[in-house]
């Protein structure tokens, strides 16, 4: 009996470990769509400011109802007398970094995908993290190891093999977009940094229920204030597409992703989600017919290279094992 029974513990291990690494891919791929449903918005005549308002107006309330009730939850198992969790200045700084990641960030990559295709922005997007690193050096004095340089440049070079490509093509746009795109990263990399100490104090549930709640109104501010209310009445496909940009690409990624960091921890959450640009190629060529040439080919080979080796900048060789 003894023996049956040790033989058979490990079993729900394994299953919480594969269902960890399948929510990963899972989130990892539905975050990959972003890109395509936008160009399909554009296609359709609905500009990148629209899209980001239905995604507000869909996934706004799904997060900020999951923060009240978790925030409710944590209130009620909080022993009495301690401090609240809470207080007015925590409450406007998540506001404002949620402007910078969930409005801003967001406002310059939907933008930059009228002029560029979905591959080149998923990929220039995925190197966000070097920017966080430069944020690090230059805040907190952290040091670049040669590794950490050596995947920047790895990584940058594939993205000017498709960037060079895409250039003697469509031209300027191309420059465009891409400044637009890496914009969005540089202000993602922002986001991060300035989110790290809230979700520690807040915890990440109840921090992008406040963060989207600060972004949503400065969305739909910039909407009203450039487009008639009526340009929101949208039909047909078009609804179908704003219902997908705020639920498949926003709303079930985020907690899929989250679902796996508990399951299977960040690390490897992270690495799996580098599957991401992948799936967005894919859809790209098959969805939208994107061209994918062996210059797209060898530039996606190495924009996923060096953020593989970014990855393994600072790990405990333990890590790899069992994160």
């Amino acid at each position: 009996m003894t023996s049956d029974t040790s033989t058979a513990k490990p079993a729900p291990a394994v299953s919480a470990q594969a269902l960890g690494i399948f929510l990963a891919l899972l989130g990892a791929a539905l975050f990959a769509t972003k890109g395509i449903i936008i160009k399909l918005a554009l296609a359709d005549g609905i500009d990148t400011l629209t899209t980001l308002a239905w995604r507000q107006v869909v996934a706004v309330p799904v997060f900020v109802t999951v923060g009240v009730l978790g925030y409710r939850r944590r209130l009620r198992e909080a022993p009495s007398g301690a401090a609240p969790v809470l207080d007015t200045k925590t409450l406007f700084q998540a506001l404002g970094v949620g402007i910078l990641g969930y409005y801003v960030a967001s406002l310059l990559d939907f933008s930059g995908l009228t002029y560029i295709t979905a591959q080149l922005d998923r990929l220039i997007l995925l190197t966000y993290p070097f920017f966080v690193v430069a944020f690090g050096v230059l805040l907190f004095g952290r040091r670049i190891t040669p590794l950490m340089l050596a995947s920047l440049l790895v990584s940058y070079a594939g993205i000017v093999i498709i960037f060079a490509r895409d250039f003697s093509v469509e031209g300027d746009n191309v420059v465009l977009g891409s400044l637009l795109v890496f914009g969005s990263a540089l202000a993602y990399a922002g986001y991060q940094v300035l989110a790290k100490p809230l979700i520690d104090k807040l915890g990440a549930q109840l921090f992008t229920s406040i963060a989207m709640s600060g972004a949503g109104p400065a969305v739909l501010v910039h909407f009203l204030a450039t487009h008639p209310l009526g340009a929101m009445a949208i039909n047909g496909q078009g609804l179908w597409l704003m219902l997908a940009i705020g639920l498949v690409a926003t709303v079930a990624p985020a907690y899929c992703i989250s679902a796996g960091i508990g399951l299977i921890g960040p690390e490897r959450t992270a690495i799996i989600g580098n599957v991401s640009p992948l799936v967005t190629v894919g859809l790209s060529i098959g969805v939208l017919g994107e061209a994918f040439t062996v210059w797209h080919a060898a530039g996606t080979a190495m924009v996923l290279l060096g953020v593989w080796l970014f990855g393994r900048k600072g790990k405990p060789k333990a890590v790899k094992i069992d994160p």
